[in-house]
């Protein structure tokens, strides 16, 4: 439930409040700790943009620097970036209480991990026959997996050290690149087929299997970080909930399904989704599954019912049923909800019970 200034003001011509209450308990709820949560509010838009530039200037700058200074300087320059990074977080944290600044300063020095690791693999040779620091957010290559495992080493210790949500980011996305390049190390270990078209489409298969695989694992770590944070105020799960989605819902899309039998497994799925969504209160859960049924059912009106009228009317009284089926649900969904999380897991309960207050 949102609280907005007319609410206080009701409550208090309703007596619930005394006289000139409502405007000081206003002034305290808008004041106390404003910085605390990642609102819409100019000034986070520009905490965000200013660290997402930075982000991206750090990238730039350091690919052109390796080209004109080599790997050593690389890596120095990112140890040396990063290390600033993270004073400038801890000040904002510890000395101006600005959690936010904060937590975009020391993802910023996490982010800057696997460049430095980068130099150093490129002062080694490991490169020496290409690949670009810049191909790390494009290409699918098993040789990143150091980068990745020292990326998540080092989030882990800082999460573990300053807990703040935004700096589950770089997990998250790490996690994702890492679904692709493990996928990538376990097909040259099988490159022993001279049918290369049978390879790579094995291949292609094999990445698809293991990232809906890794996304799968990620959405389950994610309900296990919303499970044990639930009382907290800060959101831990929403960037591991996003890219598992986009890990698992991505490798489901790109598959095959072989038969309309298929095809309406992944329509299933794809509503099993936004009924998750729907108990989680994530509404990511709902925009992928809403994105997998509108797809399911554009192939159906397009290559199995082509100019159906029948079709046609009966999918228009189908999205009459859920609409009513919607209003049916605002009305009594709460309570039975609520009966049926209870039984289920107590904690599960208290966690749609926060989310939804």
């Amino acid at each position: 439930m949102k609280l907005s200034r007319q609410d206080l003001t009701h409550a208090e011509t309703q007596g619930v409040l005394q006289a000139g209450q409502a405007d000081a308990l206003w002034q305290f709820l808008t004041q106390a700790n404003p910085d605390d949560h990642a609102q819409f509010r100019f000034a986070h838009v520009l905490y965000y943009l200013g660290g997402a530039i930075a982000i991206a200037a750090m990238s730039l700058f350091m690919t052109v620097g390796y080209a004109t200074w080599g790997p050593v300087s690389l890596t120095v320059f990112a140890v040396a970036y990063g290390f600033l990074a993270w004073r400038l977080g801890v000040w904002f944290l510890e000395s101006k209480q600005l959690r936010i600044p904060a937590g975009i300063l020391l993802t910023l020095t996490i982010v800057l991990v696997p460049l430095a690791v980068y130099g150093v693999e490129a002062a080694m040779g490991h490169w020496d026959d290409g690949g670009q620091y810049s191909d790390f957010h494009v290409w699918i290559d098993w040789r990143w997996l150091i980068m990745e495992l020292a990326t998540l080493v080092a989030a882990a210790v800082m999460l573990w050290r300053y807990r703040l949500p935004f700096m589950t980011m770089p997990v998250a996305v790490t996690l994702w690149y890492m679904s692709m390049d493990v996928a990538a190390w376990i097909a040259m270990g099988l490159a022993n087929s001279d049918d290369y078209s049978s390879y790579f489409a094995s291949v292609w298969d094999l990445r698809k299997f293991v990232s809906l695989g890794f996304g799968l694992l990620m959405l389950v770590l994610a309900l296990v970080i919303d499970l044990r944070t639930r009382m907290l105020k800060q959101d831990y799960a929403f960037w591991l909930y996003l890219f598992g989605l986009l890990a698992f819902w991505g490798a489901l899309s790109a598959m095959d399904s072989g038969s309309q039998f298929g095809k309406l497994i992944y329509c299933g799925i794809n509503l099993g989704l936004i009924f998750v969504g729907a108990v989680l209160s994530r509404r990511a859960f709902a925009v992928f599954g809403g994105l997998g049924v509108a797809g399911y059912l554009g192939y159906l009106a397009y290559d199995v019912f082509e100019d159906s009228l029948l079709f046609a009317f009966t999918l228009s009284l189908i999205g009459l049923a859920i609409v009513f089926a919607g209003v049916w649900w605002n009305k009594h969904g709460a309570a039975l909800g609520s009966r049926w999380r209870r039984r289920i897991s107590p904690q599960l309960a208290e966690l749609i019970e926060a989310r939804q207050a």
